[in-house]
């Protein structure tokens, strides 16, 4: 974070969920060869050593937990190159300005997952979740180094600011490169918004200032929300970035376009519908517990976790396909 943890917060993070500093069952022994190459981490050997103690499972998704420490370089290494379609439902609360929300289902394949705390030095601490098999670890990932490299791949996450970010398949969508521009690929971008953004503003202006790189896998687009309650999708039309700013009750996002797209139309997409028809009703007012009941409305069999992050109290729930719930809380800045 832009401003040092002291220790006993990051220890705070630490303990959040019990998780303990013990070596994590079925990871290799101290002086075990690692497994797999890292190509992000700017870690000495003890941090690396203590963020792969971190790492545990935590539920039968299974998902996993870690806390990373140390440096990392956000602009180099793995891209993930998902298929499509992605089917993901994403939405902003914001109707209570006191208590803004974002909202989210990822909906894919049964991979495990992870719970990614990151602090780095000179950007901003978040929690964010990871779809691990895009870091190409195996079965039993504890000890593998490639675990160094999931601050790259956050699917959606809240950094201290309250600044949220989640992606969702656009196949529409296409994006021009500028010869100007340093260009990353479509996931990492969230990495970039996390580390560097406090506002929607600003997250805007990073996604402004790159080309993003669809190749290999499904054209995104993508929805932004701050503590002010502010959002935003931004999206890719005619090859050109196109931004629409939410109206301040609420925002959704689904797997059809939005930018430019009558409302009538948005609702043909059942899922659109029901975030709509929800958030309507209450006014853009909901809590945690009945934002996840308007995720389990549009959930699909693929949906692999649920989560709320709330914008200004940094707590963090996620439900997982089983419907095991765990709580995470985001000291906030």
């Amino acid at each position: 974070m832009r401003r040092t943890l002291p220790a006993v917060t990051l220890a705070l993070l630490l303990a959040l969920t019990a998780c303990s500093a013990s070596r994590p069952s079925g990871s290799p022994p101290p002086g075990a060869a690692p497994t797999g190459t890292p190509t992000a981490s700017r870690q000495d050997a003890a941090q690396v050593e203590q963020t792969l103690a971190s790492f545990r499972r935590v539920d039968d998704l299974p998902l996993y937990e870690m806390t990373y420490v140390g440096r990392y370089d956000p602009t180099v290494g793995t891209d993930a190159s998902p298929a499509s379609p992605f089917g993901c439902s994403l939405f902003v609360a914001a109707g209570d300005r006191d208590r803004p929300l974002f909202a989210r289902n990822f909906d894919w394949d049964p991979n495990p997952a992870m719970v990614l705390r990151t602090d780095p030095p000179q950007g901003y601490a978040s929690i964010s979740l990871v779809d691990l098999s895009y870091l190409g670890v195996g079965d039993d990932p504890a000890g593998d180094h490639r675990l160094l490299n999931a601050p790259l791949l956050p699917f959606d996450g809240m950094n201290e600011r309250g600044l949220a970010v989640g992606l969702a398949a656009d196949d529409a969508a296409r994006a021009e490169p500028d010869p100007g521009k340093p260009t990353v690929g479509s996931v990492r971008i969230l990495r970039l918004v996390l580390d560097r953004a406090a506002t929607v503003d600003e997250a805007v202006a990073v996604f402004t200032a790159h080309n993003l790189d669809f190749d290999g896998g499904p054209a995104l687009h993508y929805l932004l929300a701050d503590a002010s309650g502010a959002s935003a999708v931004v999206e890719f039309v005619d090859g050109k970035m196109r931004v629409e700013r939410g109206p301040g009750g609420w925002q959704a996002l689904t797997n059809v376009p939005v930018v430019g797209v009558d409302e009538s139309k948005r609702r043909a997409d059942r899922r659109y519908d029901v975030i709509a028809r929800a958030m309507t009703e209450a006014g853009g007012v909901v809590d945690a517990e009945a934002a996840h009941r308007v995720l389990t409305a549009v959930r699909q069999a693929h949906t692999r976790w649920s989560v709320t992050y709330g914008l200004r109290s940094g707590e963090v729930r996620v439900v997982t396909a089983g419907g095991a719930q765990r709580r995470y809380q985001l000291p906030m800045s």
